[in-house]
């Protein structure tokens, strides 16, 4: 791994005082942690534009299949239909068909 040594140029280097205990060295790791921090306090927003694709599909194929269904059955689709829901329904159809018959 190679590091990076900061110099600071003499001629941009403030002057210190006896007393002074700050140096240009820490300076410029304080300067550059801290825009690291800065930068990386915003990073979860990237994440956000794929997130929102991948949410908005997710949304128009759930919205495909309802409406597909529809158009081909004509009425929502039923969730949890099972045998015993299956045979009701057939039951409830012929029944429905009798009494119209019926009253013809």
């Amino acid at each position: 791994m190679a590091r990076i040594f900061y110099r600071p140029s003499p001629h941009t280097q403030s002057k210190r005082t006896k007393g002074d205990s700050s140096s240009s060295v820490w300076e410029f790791h304080r300067y550059f942690w801290r825009s690291r921090s800065e930068k990386m306090s915003l990073v979860w927003l990237e994440a956000l534009l794929p997130l929102g694709i991948i949410g908005g599909m997710l949304c128009v194929m759930g919205n495909a299949q309802y409406y597909i269904h529809r158009a081909a059955h004509g009425r929502p689709k039923h969730v949890g239909n099972d045998e015993w829901d299956v045979a009701m329904e057939r039951r409830d159809k012929k029944l429905m068909e009798k009494v119209a018959a019926a009253q013809d």
